[in-house]
């Protein structure tokens, strides 16, 4: 049984791995097709706020979310990759802007339908002991997704435009056996026992009704947006932007910026496995969400006010990629299957989600405005803020759930009635 869940773990952590590998080679390939398609700054725009990276995941996760409380979370498994599959294809096989959005589109909202479904079964089917473990390896995943393509985007960048149609063909196929692995999972048990509930009692949930009339489910879609959007605006704007920050305001060349964002990535991926999965389960949460949070304060401060000699972006790259695999996310992750009873655990995630990941595409507006009209220490300073904000809300109300079973943590929260 317990291989099972370990195969089960890795399976669907495969989820995020994708997540973050088609917003990497989205964003490597950008330039590539707006030379080749004459794209104007519109419809660049576009690509990036309707991407996975934004409004398409942030859609996607609504559905997803809600569909997963509702009909299981073996059915997002059942047809998700299947989706996303499409959306890679139509990337890879594009010959005009409409094709090509409606790819990244597509591809976004498989992204997010898959999120929360994965997070919450993962949850589900793991113990009290090692619930942060494998929320952990998911983590991992997500981590290696960047690193594999830029290592892949760095060996076929001489193709120019072929090479990153190659890099959307190799998702195609990861998501295939993604496919393959997953829609062999059994159903989570939790939503099994949920499911019987409610025809025992004749109980019909709505998705969002019963999350937003209870005070309890407020307070935590509260918390858990503050912990996790104030961060993601900073990690999302770097993810789409930081090559283009590294270039334009450090002087380096494009493989410069790519090895450094690679090296980053890296250090998040080791940080997300022996630090998260290794420890999360077993030291103080509040502590160890301040010193990860910390970190992410003190990377951007030294970026902004030292400047980017190569000591300066070498502790940044150190200290941040070190920080986002301990940090919010991983906490997110964890925090977000935790604080809410399994008739609406995955739709939740789904609001939160959309949130968060609608307010990157906004800010994704924004902060290449700030950078260009007020310089790189106003978006820097802009930035710190934003952490410093993530920062104090997780570690003052960091939850005690560490060492406690789901249905543990439900009575404690909403009593008997949800349990």
């Amino acid at each position: 049984m317990a291989s099972n869940k370990k195969f089960a773990t890795w399976a669907v952590s495969l989820t995020n791995f994708l997540d973050s590998s088609c917003i990497v080679a989205g964003a490597s390939g950008l330039t590539l097709w707006t030379s080749a398609l004459k794209l104007d700054n519109f419809q660049v725009g576009l690509l990036g706020a309707l991407s996975a990276n934004a409004f398409g995941s942030a859609i996607g996760a609504l559905i997803g979310g809600h569909l997963s409380d509702k009909y299981g979370r073996k059915v997002i498994y059942t047809y998700d990759m299947l989706v996303y599959m499409l959306g890679t294809l139509i990337v890879v096989f594009s010959m005009n802007f409409p094709m090509l959005l409606a790819g990244f589109i597509i591809t976004g909202i498989a992204v997010g339908a898959g999120v929360p479904a994965s997070w919450t079964y993962i949850s589900e089917t793991s113990d009290e002991g090692n619930r942060a473990k494998n929320i952990g390896i998911s983590q991992f995943s997500w981590s290696m997704g960047p690193v594999i393509i830029f290592v892949a985007g760095t060996l076929l960048a001489p193709l120019g435009l072929l090479g990153n149609r190659i890099l959307f063909a190799l998702l195609t196929l990861i998501a295939f056996i993604a496919w393959l692995l997953q829609r062999g999972l059994d159903e989570s048990q939790e939503w099994v026992e949920q499911k019987q509930k409610e025809k025992e009692t004749g109980e019909r949930p709505h998705p969002y009704k019963d999350l937003f009339s209870n005070a309890v489910s407020v307070k935590s879609v509260l918390f858990l947006i503050g912990v996790y959007m104030f961060w993601n605006l900073v990690a999302g704007a770097m993810g789409f932007f930081m090559p283009f920050v590294y270039e334009t305001v450090g002087g380096l060349s494009n493989l410069q910026a790519n090895l450094l964002q690679a090296v980053l990535w890296i250090f998040t991926a080791l940080a997300g496995y022996f630090g998260f999965a290794m420890y999360g389960d077993k030291v103080n949460h509040r502590g160890f969400y301040f010193v990860g949070a910390a970190m992410a304060v003190i990377s951007w401060l030294i970026l902004t006010y030292v400047g980017m000699s190569w000591t300066a972006l070498i502790a940044f790259v150190v200290i941040w990629g070190i920080s986002a695999g301990i940090g919010a996310q991983a906490w997110y992750a964890l925090w977000a299957t935790e604080l809410f009873p399994t008739k609406y655990r995955a739709g939740s995630q789904g609001v939160m989600f959309f949130v968060v990941r609608g307010s990157a595409g906004i800010w994704s507006i924004f902060f290449p405005l700030i950078l260009q009209n007020m310089g790189f220490k106003a978006a820097g300073t802009f930035m710190i803020g934003l952490l410093v904000v993530s920062l104090v809300i997780g570690t003052l109300w960091t939850p005690k759930t560490r060492g406690k079973s789901l249905d543990e943590i439900t009575k404690e929260r909403y009593g008997d009635s949800e349990k």
